[in-house]
């Protein structure tokens, strides 16, 4: 197996599992719902929120950067 074989099996992952976290993700607004009621304007995050912001902005940084690498051919 290639150093090439593993980053993109990496990044495969990362794709996946960047795709999960941002479904995990609650919703910022209300939505269409906010029209008829009363739209919440301040609300607290919790540290679960915190954590998964977090681990988002880390994969994210990852794909990126391995996106920039395969896409430059700097492996090979």
């Amino acid at each position: 197996m290639t150093v090439i074989k593993i980053v993109e099996i990496i990044w495969a992952l990362s794709a996946l599992g960047l795709t999960v976290l941002v479904l995990l993700h609650s919703p910022k607004g209300d939505g269409i719902g906010a029209i008829g009621g009363q739209a919440q304007l301040f609300s607290s995050t919790k540290s679960a929120e915190t954590t998964l912001n977090r681990v988002t902005w880390g994969l994210t940084v990852i794909f990126m950067g391995l996106t920039v690498l395969l896409s430059a051919n700097l492996l090979s």
